[in-house]
């Protein structure tokens, strides 16, 4: 690989296919940053071992063999990522008590361009979407290791059995029965959220939804923000384990323990196939506003049935793209990745 021009075209090859990678081992692992890295691992490996790479499969389905084993290395920790209501029961208001867990516990939010693929096939699209919303993502971190590879790549990414068995090394009977086992999880174990449903783009119902929610959180005007929120709608906070059911808790939780959120501005963005937004509250000690958590929300039946805060915002931001600060001017933020 000394000719400059193989070198620049050989990397050009395999940059082609990050986003999708990405999107793999972001299923895979639950971690965005751990996504990226599994990614990079991936292409470096490929890249100093391409001389030996025979062609008896495509290039891509040879950085997916390397992606599964880079992933599964990763995962024989056994650490399963998962979100508060995976972890502990809800708590009412009267007895709610910040206490962050570890950042290898959550499941990690993700910006859709760093892991959809564009593609002209709107159903293709809708499909990609909906394997990364969260209620989804949770449910695969539920799965063993190669089960869930199985169940990514046959319904996620639409292989042949045969194609999965050869990539796991590993028979179609044995890749079919994973696949049945790990079906029967997920029917078991139905994870909040996964009736969510946004259609792409957003219909004109869900649009209006979206703008009476940021004028409603904009103006800390619970009222309004009642009408939107569903009876059971259930907030999540990660780092904190605590997690909210019900309006009357989660609009309380906000005029006390969250009222300094009092007067924050709302930035759109596109994460998890879900509408999301960046919340920037107001920064008493440099003025302006200051980061505080990516927002996504799934949306049923013309009401907020989940309303999720990633409160580790000197991460998030820079992943999506945005500032650690910006003026009170706050309108010039533009939306970010």
């Amino acid at each position: 690989m000394t000719d400059i021009t193989t070198t620049t075209d050989l990397d050009t090859k395999l940059e082609a296919h990050r986003t999708e990678l990405t999107g793999y081992c972001y299923r895979m692992l639950g971690s965005s940053f751990e996504a990226e890295d599994a990614v990079q691992d991936t292409l470096i490996r490929a890249w100093r071992s391409y001389d030996k790479f025979e062609g008896r499969s495509s290039v891509r389905s040879w950085l997916y063999r390397i992606a599964t084993n880079v992933c599964l290395d990763m995962l024989t920790a056994g650490n399963k990522r998962a979100r508060p209501m995976d972890l502990t029961d809800s708590t009412p208001l009267a007895q709610a008590a910040l206490s962050p867990r570890p950042d290898n516990t959550w499941l990690e939010p993700m910006p859709d361009a760093r892991v959809l693929p564009t593609t002209a096939d709107p159903a293709e699209a809708a499909i990609a979407k909906e394997s990364v919303r969260l209620a989804f993502m949770a449910a695969l971190q539920q799965l063993p290791p190669k089960q869930r590879a199985v169940l990514i790549l046959r319904e996620v990414l639409a292989w042949k059995a045969s194609e999965v068995a050869e990539l796991l090394g590993t028979t179609v009977a044995s890749v079919n029965s994973a696949l049945q086992r790990a079906r029967a999880t997920l029917a078991e174990r139905e994870q909040p959220g996964a009736d969510a449903t946004v259609s792409d783009p957003l219909d004109e119902e869900q649009q209006k939804l979206l703008e009476r929610y940021v004028a409603a959180f904009e103006g800390y005007d619970m009222t309004a923000l009642t009408a939107l929120l569903h009876e059971d709608a259930i907030m999540t906070m990660p780092p904190f384990d605590l997690w909210l059911t019900g309006v009357q808790d989660i609009t309380g939780f906000m005029t006390t323990l969250g009222a300094p959120c009092a007067g924050s501005h709302l930035v759109p963005v596109q994460v998890n196939g879900l509408p999301g937004f960046a919340q920037y509250k107001p920064d008493p000690e440099k003025g302006g506003f200051t980061p505080w958590a990516v927002q996504v929300l799934e949306i049923s039946d013309g009401r907020i049935t989940g309303f999720h805060c990633f409160l580790d915002t000197e991460r998030w931001f820079p992943l999506f793209g945005l500032p650690l600060h910006v003026e009170a001017e706050a309108d010039q933020v533009e939306e970010g990745v």
